[in-house]
């Protein structure tokens, strides 16, 4: 099962307030996501070809996530160091590594989120659940954007659908998240977990 559509985060609550179907303005959004250090929680994600995979979610910001996948999906995903790493656990073979600049991940991980920034928001709507923006690279566009539901009192986010660049959509709803962590390095470096891997096998 391809992971490469993805990625994101995460899930904090900060004293912000919305009426029912009025939209959570972007500088709050912007600082609802700036606040979030350490996070972890479950996860449901629905893949392109309409499967369901689960797990946990680690968040660390900036810049690291880790989506450890339920059994029997051999799959994990990290972001760390500037780079995402898609690993098969059952596998020989080293993981798929590319920048998470060309991810749409690098938007909810960046040290300084604006949302406000010239065409990065293409959307930003409310309905009565939810304010829903999509976001994208406004220097590639090209390599696809990711949408992300906030609902209001306080303010969460809820879920997010990343779309790759050859149009795959992958959904993740978010379950409650425990913040304010110590989430040990480790979690989030590559060779560390390579070589765990190594050891094991």
């Amino acid at each position: 099962m391809s992971k490469s559509a993805f990625l994101l985060s995460a899930m904090l609550s900060l004293p912000l307030a919305a009426t029912a179907a009025e939209r959570i303005p972007l500088a709050d959004l912007s600082a609802f996501l700036n606040e979030l250090t350490t996070a972890k929680g479950s996860f449901t994600q629905i893949n392109p070809d309409g499967t369901i995979s689960t797990g946990t979610l680690y968040i660390h910001r900036p810049g690291r996530m880790r989506f450890e996948y339920d059994p029997p999906d051999p799959a994990l995903v990290m972001a760390g160091g500037g780079t995402v790493a898609i690993f098969d656990r059952k596998s020989n073979e080293p993981p798929q590594q590319f920048p998470l600049k060309e991810t749409p991940l690098w938007v909810i991980l960046e040290r300084n989120v604006d949302l406000g920034r010239a065409d990065m928001i293409t959307a930003h709507v409310a309905d009565d659940v939810a304010t829903t923006i999509t976001a994208q690279d406004p220097e590639n566009p090209d390599l696809g954007h990711i949408e992300l539901r906030f609902t209001a009192e306080p303010v969460e986010l809820r879920q997010w659908i990343i779309t790759d660049q050859g149009g795959a959509a992958t959904t993740v709803i978010l379950g409650d998240m425990e913040r304010g962590l110590d989430l040990g390095a480790s979690l989030f470096s590559v060779p560390i977990e390579l070589r765990k891997l190594r050891e094991t096998r």
